[in-house]
């Protein structure tokens, strides 16, 4: 009689892969974010025409020589729109990159060490949580002044509070752990026992946090340029090509559909995906 092979395990991430795969939302927002991404990357090459070139044809309906129209100005709509992207992704992975790493590294010294420097990073993070987020953001980039490079300063050192605070209770819960007690009675110093114990095992909560908090980025970034204080004219972004169309809504709404609904695919795509990153990598949600 033939035995039977003894199944293969499968590790925590092919897990995760696994269960990944079968979230059909999860997919769709993955294919949505790796578009735009596309897109974002290519956008000179993709561009079908300068998107700060004027011309005569001002405020034309979409067409087969201006697929999405054009502005005020007689700029392709498509062109600038593609351009955008590459905008509202470098302020939303700029951002959040920033902030991933600031609050890592407070959250984990917060956490690890506790006593006054945790009650001290802890208040004045309290701080940052007591203003609306949009509002604080708002304030900071009116006193620094509008630019790409203070809104990617801004965004981040908001939402740094926030990792900093998830990834302090994760390690909160990690440094009593028995592995850890194991490497400390063993005598590692606290740097390998924080980088090589407790920082993999607080990965998963960060990684979903950080693809909300790029669907976020994208709407402060869109806010503030709509309001000035972003990307500055000539150069192209959502929020100001929907700040653009407000004087034209009734004789060309286009101008203000297609932005519009890039925002909207871009936010819906991040937060699907940071639900099936949510659900996929949740121990407490994985069936092996």
């Amino acid at each position: 009689m033939e035995e039977k092979k003894p199944e293969r395990s499968l590790s925590h991430l092919q897990i995760a892969w696994r269960n990944f795969r079968r979230n059909w939302t999860a997919l769709v927002g993955g294919i949505i974010v790796l578009l735009i991404l596309f897109v974002a990357v290519l956008s000179p090459a993709l561009a079908p025409q300068d998107p700060l070139k004027m011309t005569p044809k001002r405020l034309q309906p979409p067409s087969t020589a201006h697929l999405l129209g054009t502005d005020q100005f007689g700029r392709d709509q498509l062109s600038r729109l593609i351009c955008g992207t590459k905008v509202s992704m470098a302020v939303s992975f700029g951002a959040v990159g920033m902030a991933v790493l600031c609050g890592i590294l407070l959250g984990l010294i917060s956490g690890y060490y506790g006593g006054k420097m945790d009650n001290v990073i802890m208040r004045c993070l309290d701080v940052i949580f007591a203003f609306p987020l949009f509002l604080l953001a708002l304030v900071i980039v009116a006193v620094l002044g509008p630019s790409l490079k203070n809104l990617i300063l801004t965004i981040g050192f908001i939402y740094a509070a926030t990792f900093a605070r998830i990834v302090r209770g994760s390690v909160l819960s990690l440094r009593e752990k028995e592995f850890v007690e194991s490497a400390r009675s063993m005598g590692a110093r606290d740097g390998s026992i924080i980088f090589r114990f407790i920082f993999p095992n607080i990965l998963s909560p960060v990684i979903v946090q950080a693809t909300f908090n790029l669907s976020t980025a994208i709407m402060i970034e869109a806010a503030l340029s709509f309001l000035g204080l972003g990307t500055q004219p000539p150069d192209p972004a959502w929020g100001m090509m929907l700040n653009e169309s407000r004087s034209f809504m009734e004789i060309s709404p286009w101008m203000a559909i297609f932005p519009g609904t890039a925002v909207m695919l871009a936010v819906l795509g991040f937060n699907l995906l940071g639900d099936g990153l949510r659900d996929a990598l949740d121990p407490r949600l994985i069936v092996k």
